[in-house]
């Protein structure tokens, strides 16, 4: 039996409440250390069209 944990934020609906902000993994060497089937979603720093 598994529990539910979804969420939903800003009409998206996402798999936990867990969110790895920007500047949580450091350099990405201890991504491999997380679960991530237990992130509801990865926040970057910043996003550019160019």
């Amino acid at each position: 039996m598994t529990t539910d944990m979804s969420v939903a934020v800003g009409g998206m609906k996402l798999r936990g409440p867990v969110l790895a902000a920007s500047g949580t993994f450091g350099y990405g060497t201890e991504v491999p250390l997380v679960e991530r089937r237990a992130l509801g979603a990865m926040v970057s720093k910043g996003i550019f069209l160019r």
